[in-house]
């Protein structure tokens, strides 16, 4: 380079990285249609922020651009380690554990994808997933735009971040995510421009090469494709689905929270962050929230809806028709249901449902499968449901009698294995009755004597490649899917119609409602009883109170009298909730243990946040005046005008006490560090540490480039201080390199002993003598402008520096022009 370029070529390198950084978090926002929250955001802005910061530190050092992407690969690996394990080595590098246990939380987080609903919650697994992936596209970015001089190349990869989850999502991204990434855009082509601009003018190292272009163009094609792969790691979060069956009907949920229309024998239970789902009014007794019923049973897999959806009746034109079994009869209670995250296909409903009031004329109700649903999923306001939810007895269910008037689908049962098909046969022998057979295997699975538990972990004691022979008589460990297929099966298999129900317990109470979340997810059996219909059994062992046992099951009559008949031979581990006395923690919203029940998270203390905001404005006010007050830049002491100081361009306060602004800028570093500190903190207080001890260590070097690039642009800008910038640069290049120059010393004898303790070749020594020249000059000389081959003579010292006395690692990160600034006052020896 030469000198005069020095200023704007810094200027524009030293801004690529942030701008390139900043681009790619404008793109990741668009991710925000697919996840809900945004302290994922948070996360990723550390990411983004580390990631950048690797690439200027390690080019810094002049290591190749490969080196340069595997040091911030380490270092992006580093921080997931620190924020998402806790058995890294010294906490924040990666080692053969801390791997192992970010692979498992990866494989969370795809588990998550493959199940879930957008926006999916903001999850710990998912926000390691976004870091992985949305980092290497960053890493890409950085390349591109830095490394390899090619921003505008760079937002291809950007454009295929942000075009990924935008064509996924069923409905249109916030306006705002547009405008960010517009913005961010906008912002890497003017940065190419100056780029461009500085090239034509040969201003730009490297200028008059051409390799550059290529190597960028093929980096470029090759980041496209790994973006789309990264970015499409989001790709099945939401993608929407269809009804099983129905051709071109679409369904399975979109734009918020909503249910898989099929259970599996394998797997495990997708609870993720908890997340208020309804706000239910005026239910008079604990029910379950019926969503959707699945009929077909497939083998080793699980059910499904089964066949295609019929037409149905719209659920707003009036009273509807009642359900197979369904008399007609029994009180009607009107209850608000108000969705708040639910956006499905599917409108849950209660018990036996009658009307339907305050929806529009979208939605259809099918009586035969007892579900409101909609061609296309949507978000329904609050709306009136009239049900019946009073249930025979179950004296009255025992003398049941009849032909079943359902589908012969309800009765199917392929592919059930002899010895479950025997099992359920053994369980219900000696019983004469449909209602004792169906309580008997309800029993067999709740009564507490055959070892089934509940949990969100499967079992790995598999005997055979039939998972439901696994779970019945080996496995014994599952989560309400497997117990509600497993129990639904084997009805059928000893002659009874049944049915797997999907929807949600009865939640918890908040003042006048009950609340129901993304926990209180829930899977059941519903067995049919000719000239009743359909009735619940709940095979699930529950012991968290979230369960609902109905009265013909818990010995209550359905006046909540004991029922004599019954009651004796009643016992569940299963609780009834009542409303206003649920105990169950696992409903609490913001609550996940391991086993799947509930622990409140811990907010942000509002400390931390006070002093997160009053950081950030001190900050604010105290940058503004140190960059637009201009810069204090000083000149050699000399005898007869020891206060020159500064420009007269300076804020006349600046101006005035140039040690103001040191101070300012000092408080503006430390309120800036501080801001990042607590930021980070928000994710993880020992990557805060880590990082705040990182710009500790890295303060002097950064104090150090900052004062070169001062000066430099007051040399380029020919002023009349740039002589004494001049000057100052080239003594703090020689005291960073060992040799102290005493305030005693003329200015010639000054520039021999450079010339003598840093061996300067001739280039370095003519360029010396011009500087020195020029020093006198502005010292003496009424002409007030420099010298314009100064930048180049200033150039020519440090090029020769550079050669014969290079610097040492140490010297680059510990500065003595910054740590020792004072001169000896006398003349001492050669360092």
């Amino acid at each position: 380079m030469t000198g005069r370029t020095a200023a704007p070529q810094d200027r524009v390198v030293s801004v690529t990285p942030a701008v390139a950084g900043l681009a790619t978090l404008c793109a990741a926002t668009a991710l925000s249609g697919v996840i809900s929250g945004g302290l994922w955001l948070v996360y990723l802005a550390v990411a983004i922020t580390v990631i950048g910061g690797a690439g200027v530190l390690l080019r810094s050092t002049r290591l190749p651009a490969p080196v340069v992407g595997l040091g911030q690969l380490l270092a992006l690996t580093s921080v997931l380690v620190t924020i998402f394990t806790r058995s890294g080595v010294l906490v924040v590098l990666p080692g053969p554990q801390s791997l192992t246990d970010l692979v498992a939380k990866l494989g969370e987080a795809m588990v998550e994808v493959q199940t879930g609903v957008p926006p999916v919650p903001d999850s710990e697994a998912m926000r390691c997933l976004v870091m992985v992936a949305i980092g290497l596209v960053a890493i890409l970015v950085d390349t591109l735009a830095v490394g390899l001089k090619a921003p505008a190349a760079s937002g291809l990869v950007l454009l295929c971040v942000f075009a990924v989850p935008a064509s996924l999502a069923d409905e249109m991204l916030p306006a705002w995510t547009f405008v960010v990434g517009v913005g961010a855009f906008a912002l890497l082509l003017a940065v190419d421009g100056q780029h461009k601009h500085e090239a034509w003018r040969g201003k730009l190292p490297g200028s008059g090469q051409s390799g550059a272009g290529p190597a960028a163009s093929a980096v470029a094609g090759l980041a496209a494709v790994i973006a789309l792969v990264a970015g499409s790691s989001m790709a099945f979060v939401g993608t929407v689905g269809r009804l099983p069956g129905t051709g071109d009907q679409i369904g399975g949920g979109s734009g918020g929270l909503g249910i898989d229309p099929m259970t599996e024998l394998r797997g495990m239970l997708n609870q993720g962050a908890p997340r208020e789902l309804f706000r239910v009014r005026d239910l008079p007794t604990s029910a379950y929230l019926r969503a959707m019923t699945l009929r077909q049973y497939v083998p080793d897999k699980g059910w499904q809806l089964g066949g295609n959806m019929p037409e149905g009746v719209p659920a707003s034109d009036g009273p509807l028709p009642g359900q197979p079994g369904d008399q007609g009869d029994g009180e009607v209670v009107n209850v608000k249901i108000e969705p708040v995250n639910w956006v499905d296909n599917w409108l849950p409903v209660y018990g036996r449902p009658r009307g339907i009031q305050e929806v529009d004329d979208n939605w259809r109700y099918d009586p035969v499968r007892g579900m409101v649903y909609s061609v296309r999923a949507r978000k329904s306001g609050e709306y009136t449901l009239e049900t019946v939810l009073e249930t025979p007895s179950a004296d009255t269910l025992r003398r049941t009698s009849g032909q079943v008037d359902v589908d012969d689908e309800y009765l199917e049962a392929p592919g059930v294995e002899s010895r479950v098909a025997d099992l359920a046969q053994q369980i219900v022998s000696g019983h004469d009755n449909q209602f004792d057979q169906a309580t008997a295997l309800y029993r067999y699975f709740t009564d507490g004597t055959q070892g089934f538990t509940y949990t969100t972990q499967t079992s790995d004691t598999n005997t055979s490649s039939d998972a439901l022979a696994d779970f019945v008589l080996t496995g014994k460990k599952g989560f309400c899917e497997q117990y509600a297929s497993a129990m639904a099966i084997m009805a059928r298999s000893v002659g009874m119609a049944s049915r797997v129900a999907l929807g949600f317990t009865a939640g918890f109470p908040v003042g006048d409602y009950q609340t129901i979340t993304s926990q209180d997810a829930h899977a059941w059996v519903e067995i049919y009883f000719p000239g009743y219909g359909w009735m619940v059994f709940d095979p699930t062992p529950l012991s968290d109170g979230r369960g609902v046992t109905p009265p013909y099951i818990s010995g209550l009559s359905p006046d909540d009298e004991e029922d004599g008949s019954t009651a004796g031979a009643t016992t569940t581990t299963t609780t009834t909730v009542a409303p206003g006395t649920s105990n169950s923690a696992s409903a609490v919203p913001g609550a996940q243990n391991e086993d799947g029940t509930g622990q409140a998270d811990e907010p942000t203390p509002t400390w931390h946040l006070a002093t997160l905001i009053v950081a950030f404005v001190i900050a604010l006010l105290v940058t503004a005046p140190v960059l637009f007050g201009g810069s204090s830049r000083a000149g050699p002491a000399r005898p007869d005008r020891p206060d020159r100081q500064v420009l007269p361009g300076q804020a006349v306060w600046l101006r005035q006490a140039p040690w103001v602004r040191r101070a300012a800028l000092v408080t503006a570093v430390v309120a800036w560090v501080l801001v990042s500190g607590l930021v980070v903190a928000l994710v993880s207080w020992p990557l805060a540490v880590v990082l705040v001890l990182l710009a500790a260590a890295a303060a002097p070097a950064t104090v150090r480039v900052w004062r070169r690039r001062e000066r430099l642009r007051a040399v380029a800008g020919l002023g009349p201080d740039a002589a004494g910038a001049a000057w100052q640069e080239l003594i703090a290049e020689s005291v960073d390199r060992g040799t102290r120059v005493p305030v005693t010393e003329t200015v010639r004898v000054a520039a021999r002993r450079l010339v003598r303790v840093h061996n300067l070749d001739e280039q370095g020594r003519n360029g010396l003598r011009a500087v020195v020249g020029a020093v006198e000059r502005s010292w003496y000389s009424a002409q007030a402008a420099a010298d314009p081959s100064l930048p180049g003579a200033v150039d020519s010292v440090r090029q020769s520096l550079n050669r014969n006395a290079p610097l040492a690692l140490k010297a680059k990160f510990l500065p003595r022009s910054v740590l020792q600034p004072k001169p000896p006052a006398d003349t001492d020896q050669q360092d």
